[in-house]
């Protein structure tokens, strides 16, 4: 299976009915700031559509409902996905590119 990554997409704003789209399968996903295309999040899941949408999700404990942090939902976010067969495979992918962006940073700087 050759895979690629998909094409950038706008986080959906819930109060407007949009929907994530993403695979319900593992691979790898990436999250960047529309504005900067400074990186929000990298990582490899099980299923890629849970691993963003809970990205995105509200508060998790009574506590952090009074914590002054913007919800990724008010942010400027766009993610992609690179779908993977197994686990597995996102987790060596995931290691490969991280490995290649490290390589192409100590270049740079």
């Amino acid at each position: 299976m050759i895979s690629t990554w998909s094409e950038w997409k706008r986080y959906p704003k819930a109060a407007r009915g949009e929907k994530l789209e993403a695979p319900i399968g593992p691979g790898i996903f990436e999250v960047r700031h529309a504005s900067s295309g400074a990186l929000f999040a990298f990582d490899s899941a099980d299923n890629l559509a849970l691993a963003l949408s809970s990205i995105t999700s509200g508060p998790k404990s009574f506590v952090s409902w009074f914590g002054k942090r913007d919800s990724a939902t008010s942010l400027d976010l766009e993610y992609r996905t690179y779908a993977t067969s197994t686990r597995e495979d996102a987790k060596v992918a995931a290691e490969r590119m991280i490995g290649r962006r490290e390589a192409f940073m100590s270049h740079v700087a």
